[in-house]
């Protein structure tokens, strides 16, 4: 049982995070694999700076909303350092691969430039490291099709169509959560237990 619980010793698990993060997952992040012994880092766009503060989402008019303070620009950041990588539910992905300058018109080949879905991108293509995608997150991915092909997956409705276009194989598992070797999805923000304990089972399988 000692063991198990240090599962995670010595490794490193990178959370990508953006303002209208949910502040329950990303707690739940750092106290469950912190809990196995992982070092627990936060990675967004720093724009230059050392530090950046992210806002939370607010789903209640009379509540305020939550900060964090993120010190690890993602562009910085090699996945390969990582045991894990998640990207975070909600909006995070949405913003994550936004095209700057802000405003930017952009186009479609350039949706696969931004440092967080490169790091994505490359994460995805190393099979021992455990890739984490819940509800809205796989939107990082549908500017890379390629990684996504034939991957089955779960995620919300909201991103479903764009996740099948992209060549992902939906998968309804009535958990709300699904492992596809070493590619871990969930519906939602409210599926987060069975989530995490299906990443570390998964993360199990992939380094026996």
């Amino acid at each position: 049982m000692k063991a198990k619980k240090q599962i995670l010793a010595g490794k490193k698990v990178a959370v990508l995070v953006e303002t209208e993060y949910i502040p329950d997952e990303i707690k739940k992040y750092q106290s469950f694999f912190s809990g196995l012994g992982a070092e627990v880092e936060l990675l967004t766009y720093l724009w230059g700076k050392k530090e950046r503060i992210v806002v939370s989402d607010v789903t209640e008019p009379d509540k305020m909303p939550e900060t964090l303070t993120v010190c690890k620009d993602v562009a910085d950041a090699n996945p390969n350092d990582y045991a894990i990588v998640l990207c975070a539910a909600n909006y995070v992905a949405c913003r994550l691969r936004e095209i700057p300058p802000m405003g930017s018109l952009g186009s479609a080949e350039e949706l696969r430039t931004p440092s967080a879905v490169r790091f994505m991108a490359s994460a995805m293509m190393n099979p021992s490291i455990v890739k984490g995608f819940l509800c809205h997150a796989l939107w990082l991915m549908t500017p890379c099709p390629e990684l996504l092909k034939g991957r089955k997956v779960i995620c919300h409705t909201v991103v479903l169509s764009d996740v099948v276009n992209a060549g992902a194989v939906f998968v309804p598992d009535e958990s709300h959560v699904y492992a596809d070797r070493d590619l871990v999805t969930g519906r939602s923000a409210a599926d987060l237990d069975k989530y995490c304990n299906k990443i570390i089972k998964t993360y199990e399988v992939i380094t026996k």
